[in-house]
């Protein structure tokens, strides 16, 4: 009887768990360091040749908080004491069990988490309070998340709908400034999240007297219990990807506007961005560099199986007049991507990089290279499959430049027609198969 009972007990741990249930993701972010103090300028020497290194410093960035020019010092970096914070992300996936994915990559020392929860939202930081589900960790409400670690929370039954909105509360009862350890975070993410006021929140129905973020802190990924069928495609790119220049808190990046897509014809898909703007393949700056993120940003999400690749204009740009990036540089970057995606059973595809004629880092020799990338892209028999989102959105008359109407002002990033525009030129057979 006692072998029994403990055979029953066990079983029903492993249920609980969520190891019998298919995971996939159904939003998921690429984390960034934020250091407590500003870094040291970086000073690279020349190659062995003599030729200027090829990770020179960005000279142009479109992350937040570039060119303020106003002569003034920034603010002071976000950091929190005895806080909560909401935070707002948007699924693509539908399921009937969730569990979150917590992030500590770039922190140098642990990072408590005193209590979790997830629930539908209802309205700005207001959540519907039937949905609310506390989240636990092995059993526990509080975790501790290691230096260069994520967590797991435990799955908890909630039913949500593709292109819904989520509200996940993170507790944080310690003092982030009171810690040299960097934050792990992800910025502009072009979506209002909520801080409170003292005090464990979490939960709390509307959260009354929040100030406001449009960062993400210390999330990497949610997941849902799916079908066998379900799965993933994983957007894995730079600002363009990461939709700067959209409309923020409406969901318009070209991502979201192919969640739509597949949803609509019932592809059963989930869509991870995974851009970071100003992000480079060779280089790190904004993010780590492409290659060296792309296990953590890519390989490790849970029912991956297809991966978009739109990267390299940053570092065309940021090369100026210099020789160094080459295209052939960039060219076997590519292929190492395309190398380590075939090794896990991904199918990946390039997309063609977009025109940058008239952004702040254009020149005539990064033109030539972003036309030698996608001519590799289009005819070079590596990717899977070719997605030609600089068709989607060029100038027919001016092909170096996008189109006006898709421009916001900077010719280098989208407005919401555009992202839409770069959405619709997907072939969604690709992702049929």
């Amino acid at each position: 009887m006692k072998k029994a009972l403990s055979i029953f007990l066990l079983l029903t741990t492993v249920s609980l768990s969520g190891a019998d249930d298919h995971w996939v993701g159904t939003w998921a972010t690429a984390v960034v360091v934020r250091p407590q103090a500003p870094a040291a300028p970086l000073q690279l020497p020349l190659t062995a040749s003599g030729q200027p290194n090829v990770c020179q410093p960005a000279a142009f960035g479109p992350g937040p908080g570039a060119g303020r020019g106003n002569g003034q010092a920034p603010p002071p970096p976000l950091n929190f004491r005895n806080q909560t914070l909401r935070q707002i992300v948007r699924t693509s996936l539908a399921g009937d069990r969730v569990r979150v994915v917590l992030s500590n990559a770039f922190g140098t020392m642990p990072l408590e988490v005193g209590a979790a929860h997830v629930a539908l939202r209802e309205k700005d930081a207001a959540i519907q309070a039937k949905t609310d589900r506390p989240l636990t960790f092995g059993g526990n409400t509080s975790t501790m998340i290691a230096a260069g670690a994520v967590v797991v929370s435990d799955p908890v039954n909630l039913a949500i709908p593709a292109t819904a909105d989520l509200a996940i509360d993170l507790y944080l009862p310690g003092d982030t400034a009171a810690s040299p350890s960097p934050l792990t975070t992800h910025q502009g993410a072009l979506q209002t999240n909520y801080i409170s006021a003292e005090g464990n929140h979490a939960g709390e129905p509307d959260f009354a007297g929040a100030t406001t973020t449009n960062q993400w802190f210390f999330l990497a990924r949610v997941e849902v219990a799916a079908p066998d069928t379900a799965g993933a495609v994983v957007a894995f790119g730079d600002s363009i990807t990461d939709g700067s220049r959209s409309t923020p808190n409406t969901n318009n990046r070209w991502p979201d506007e192919f969640a739509r897509r597949l949803a609509a014809a019932k592809i059963p898909l989930g869509v991870l961005n995974e851009g970071i703007a100003g992000n480079r393949v060779l280089c790190d700056g904004a993010g780590v560099n492409a290659l060296a993120r792309f296990d953590r940003d890519v390989l490790v999400q849970p029912g991956a199986k297809y991966v978009v690749v739109l990267e390299s204009i940053n570092d065309i740009g940021n090369g100026r007049t210099s020789a160094a990036p080459s295209a052939n540089d960039l060219i076997a970057a590519h292929r190492q991507l395309i190398e380590r995606a075939h090794a896990k059973g991904l199918k990946i595809y390039g997309a063609t990089l977009t025109p940058f004629d008239g952004a702040a880092y254009f020149t005539q020799e990064g033109e030539a290279k972003r036309q030698a990338v996608n001519a590799f892209i289009r005819t070079g028999k590596a990717y899977d499959g070719v997605i030609d989102f600089d068709a989607a959105v060029r100038d027919e008359t001016a092909p170096s430049k996008i189109r006006m109407k898709f421009n916001p002002g900077d010719n280098l990033h989208m407005n919401d027609a555009g992202y839409q525009a770069m959405a619709a030129a997907i072939d969604l057979s690709l992702f049929k198969k």
